[in-house]
């Protein structure tokens, strides 16, 4: 009779132990489900803890997964409502905490001293479970509230080490998982960071990656250009130096990179393309990786820095030559205008012979057109001061296309004029835009006289609002400035008229009265032919100004 009653006793007891298996079985199942459906701990930790005290009969269940960076604990889970998941942690070598204590043992434990009475008034005790990964912590499960028979401490603490390594292997493979994503995400963030172009390609030469500024650059998003042929976005100098490079012998270890300099029109700019091989464990060529560095940017920077030292060249040559200038113009002014003023009285008083009328008049015409050079010359050394006032840039070149529409009309040059009739104004002296607009008027129609033929001239003026400056062009359609004239035009006393038919200084002094204004004047030749002279001038104001450099 008592034989039989302890084999129904382990009968029952095997029994039960089969079937807390099988809803272990079934809870870790359900937990791995979980996370293949969502790839995040939290939503399967959630159900493991519900599951978990179930299955353990527990009060309480709580996850607490070890924080590396921060060198804590951090509560991931619990069944207790008013702990929601972040909202503890402890320091992962806290001797007082059980959760940190048990991290670092290697099986399951009841704890001594943490036992107490559960909600119906049975005794109960607190279970530590390890979650350990390889060579290191992971966490710790803690059961609190558990119930267990007498002599089924063992079979309590089995299970939870059960519970512990499958939750283990879960926590440590979605950390790993967590990192490769982590580490890819990394990669492809520098990948796309890169400002150069960079394309990597098979050996049959079909595109497998690509970065932003690639895709970018050729119009097409990264999913578009995945198995495409590399040549059909490229131009076909650097498609026929990808195929010549292809067909090389591989060499032992790989080739070295290798740099070639093209102007590619798919690509749209110049470029640096290196090229370098893709190589296999076996270090056999898989494929290649090409960089493209945009030298366009460069290129234009270059042009920028050697048009700028050009103009502090033509300043500096300028400032020099004005000091020179300024001395000179200074000591022939004096006896100037003693001349003149002589030859006035002379002329109001009549005490010359009559026989000397035409001589007299003609001293007094080349005098006076002496003194002009001079006052020239001093407006160019900037040793004049003239007050400033609005200005209106189209009222001032009508004035000048009125001034010289006879002399147009006569050499057969039609003028077209195109006028922004919301044109700022300028803070200027008009006298001195009109010197400046008639001196490049007069030249477009000397260029157009050279052809022997007539022509035409055409002055714009517009503003350009990002720079907040006023442009005005005046293009001809003579025969454009020579490559070595263009150096040289803006400097003093240099001209390509005759002996007698020009100073020099009429665009020198526009040059010198445009610069003061904190603007500058461009000479160019048009794609179209002819020749463009541009002025541009800033619109904030300026009271008064000193002419010249």
């Amino acid at each position: 009779m008592a034989d039989a009653f302890l084999m129904a006793l382990e009968l029952t007891r095997l029994r039960q132990r089969d079937e807390l298996q099988r809803d272990l079985r079934l809870l870790l199942d359900e937990f791995a489900q979980s996370l293949s459906a969502t790839l995040q701990l939290a939503a399967g930790l959630d159900i493991f803890c519900q599951g978990a005290k179930r299955l353990f009969g527990a009060d309480r269940t709580s996850v607490w997964i070890h924080d590396r960076r921060a060198r804590s604990l951090v509560l991931r889970a619990s069944t207790d409502p008013e702990q929601g998941p972040g909202a503890v942690q402890i320091p992962a070598d806290d001797p007082m905490s059980p959760a940190a204590v048990a991290m670092r043992r290697a099986r399951a434990e009841i704890l001594a001293g943490a036992s107490g009475l559960g909600v119906e008034g049975e005794a109960t005790v607190t279970v530590t479970v390890p979650l350990r990964g390889c060579r290191r912590a992971l966490g710790t499960v803690v059961f609190e509230g558990v119930r267990v028979e007498p002599g089924g401490e063992m079979d309590l603490l089995d299970r939870a080490d059960e519970l512990g390594r499958q939750l283990s292997n879960a926590v440590e493979n979605l950390s790993l998982l967590d990192d490769v994503m982590r580490s890819q995400r990394e990669l492809e963030d520098t990948f796309d960071s890169i400002a150069h172009l960079v394309a990597v390609f098979d050996r049959l030469g079909r595109i497998v990656h690509v970065n932003n500024a690639f895709a970018t650059r050729v119009g097409r998003t990264r999913e578009q250009l995945i198995e495409r042929p590399l040549t059909d976005v490229i131009g076909p100098e650097l498609a026929a130096w990808l195929a010549e490079l292809a067909n090389e012998p591989a060499q032992p270890g790989g080739r070295a990179p290798v740099m070639r300099e093209i102007v590619d029109p798919v690509l749209k700019g110049a470029f640096m393309m290196t090229v370098t091989d893709l190589l296999n464990p076996e270090h056999e060529r898989v494929g290649s990786v090409i960089v493209a560095r945009d030298l366009t940017p460069q290129a234009r920077l270059e042009a920028e820095r050697e048009e700028l030292r050009k103009r502090l060249t033509q300043s500096e040559k300028l400032a020099a030559l004005g000091q020179f200038v300024a001395g000179i113009a200074h000591e022939l002014n004096n006896p100037l205008q003693g001349v003149l003023g002589h030859l006035e009285l002379l002329r109001v008083t009549g005490a010359f012979p009559k026989q000397l009328r035409r001589e007299i008049q003609t001293i007094y015409r080349e005098a006076d057109r002496a003194a002009k050079i001079v006052r020239n010359l001093l407006v160019f050394a900037g040793s004049r001061r003239v007050p400033r006032r609005a200005v209106s840039l189209n009222a001032v070149l009508q004035k000048v296309v009125a001034l010289r529409a006879a002399a147009c009309r006569a050499a057969d040059i039609e003028v077209v004029r195109h006028y922004d009739e919301k044109l700022p104004r300028v803070q200027s002296d008009p006298l001195l835009l009109h010197q400046v607009f008639l001196n490049m008027v007069m030249n477009a129609e000397h260029a157009i006289a050279s052809t022997g033929a007539g022509g035409r001239i055409e002055i714009t003026t517009e503003v350009a609002p990002a720079r907040r400056m006023i442009v005005a062009t005046v293009r001809d359609t003579g025969c454009g400035f020579e490559p070595d004239v263009l150096s040289h035009m803006f400097e003093p006393f240099y001209t390509t008229k005759e002996v007698g038919k020009g100073t020099g200084l009429g665009l020198a002094i526009a040059y010198g009265i445009v610069q003061d204004h904190g603007g500058q004047i461009i000479a160019a030749n048009h794609p179209e032919g002819g020749a463009v002279l541009t002025v541009e001038l800033p619109m904030k104001p300026a009271i008064v100004g000193r002419v010249g450099h």
